[in-house]
């Protein structure tokens, strides 16, 4: 959207909240390709009619430059004249064609904060329109058929749909030396882990940036930095954490992540970065968090399985075995080797690179938690925090 657009809607924003009428605008707005599904429905949740319309506006000046004429011709197709008439004074729109839109390319406004004494950004990455690879054949090959992008467009319903390439930012942060103060022991294996994760990614089609030993203030910043990208033109965002953990109060998600200096970070205030109120331009989207990090000092030694459970059967661990979370469970340690890495990160890659193209990530975390329960004499065991409301698939192809 043009920055005279933008200031025309800010403008004109207390007459839009208080004269809009929303109701009708859903079915346009999604035929025009100005919001999707997703996105209508989390505006939807804001609440009464006039906080609905406040969140359109907002949400109206991420998309991208046929979104305003866009939405100035689904107000006058509803009769809303009188806003027409103030949207449309002194402006002069192209003509709009709904049914060619096309992804917007976009640079990419990186922040410039200081982590470690060093300047730095977020690199543009170039964002493709893609619409030949992604049309739907009348009579798809036995391959197309068992592929995960085939799956998700004939199921976009259930199967979050990834057409932008890259689909989505990556940040991982990798925290491996912690100063003397904190009492946290150098993380041997990490940067292995790192390694695999930023080369997996890649693979899967995410625009990957790396952060290495930051203090909990800068992971913080990293965080939001990341937070306000404009992820419009992008379809999902992935968190990736390694650092040591601790236990902390929380409502919804258990856990702190230490910085190098010793302090700690709550996954809650992690997760909450993104949060719609955060971020707009990622409403409505997966956002997806792997952490690896221990969550205290205890060592799970498991139980000892039923008399009548086949016998030469490993012990199991003691927590819930059917909880997926992303993190390692708070209160257990994590268990790492200095030349492979941790468990859980080097069964996660191997399970990615093995079933990415046809199982979607909760098949693909349950297979994690299995293998990496399995391991060792001490137990662990990985599990998932579950609110997305579709299937999400990689991008493989």
């Amino acid at each position: 959207m043009e920055e005279a657009q933008r200031a025309l809607l800010q403008r004109s924003r207390l007459r839009l909240v208080g004269e809009l009428q929303v109701a009708p605008l859903w079915d346009l707005l999604l035929h025009k390709g100005v919001f999707t599904q997703d996105m209508i429905e989390e505006i939807q949740r804001a609440g009464t009619r006039r906080d609905q319309a406040r969140q359109l506006v907002t949400d109206l000046q991420t998309r991208g430059r046929q979104a305003f004429p866009a939405f100035v011709s689904s107000l006058r197709e509803t009769g809303q004249n009188d806003l027409v008439a103030l949207l449309s004074e002194g402006a002069k729109f192209p003509q709009l064609r709904p049914l060619d839109l096309k992804p917007v390319e976009i640079g990419l406004r990186g922040g410039k904060g200081d982590t470690c004494g060093k300047a730095h950004e977020y690199l543009p990455t170039p964002v493709q329109a893609v619409t030949e690879r992604h049309q739907v054949s009348t009579r798809p090959s036995a391959a197309a058929q068992g592929s995960a992008a085939e799956r998700s467009r004939r199921n976009s319903d259930m199967v979050y749909v990834l057409k932008a390439d890259p689909c989505g930012y990556c940040l991982i942060i990798n925290n491996v030396s912690f100063i003397e103060e904190s009492d946290l022991s150098s993380r041997a294996g990490s940067n292995v882990d790192c390694e695999k994760l930023e080369k997996r990614f890649q693979s899967l089609h995410f625009d990957v940036l790396v952060r290495r030993d930051l203090r909990a203030q800068e992971i913080a910043g990293e965080l939001q930095r990341l937070a306000r990208q404009d992820h419009s033109a992008l379809d999902c965002c992935l968190v990736v954490i390694l650092s040591h953990g601790c236990q902390t109060s929380h409502i919804q998600f258990p856990g702190g992540i230490y910085g190098t200096d010793g302090k700690h970070i709550p996954v809650e205030k992690i997760v909450n970065f993104f949060n719609g109120s955060h971020c707009s331009s990622l409403r409505g989207k997966p956002k997806l968090f792997f952490i690896q990090a221990c969550g205290g000092e205890q060592k799970d030694r498991g139980f000892e399985v039923d008399s009548d459970s086949p016998v030469n059967q490993p012990r199991g661990g003691s927590v819930e075995s059917d909880a997926t979370p992303f993190q390692i469970q708070p209160g257990f340690v994590s268990w790492r080797d200095t030349q492979s890495g941790s468990w859980y990160v080097e069964t996660l890659d191997s399970v990615l690179g093995q079933y990415a193209r046809t199982e979607d990530l909760l098949c693909m975390l349950v297979r994690v938690a299995h293998a990496v329960s399995a391991k060792g004499k001490y137990k662990q065991m990985p599990g998932t925090f579950n609110f997305l409301r579709k299937q999400f698939f990689f991008t493989t192809d």
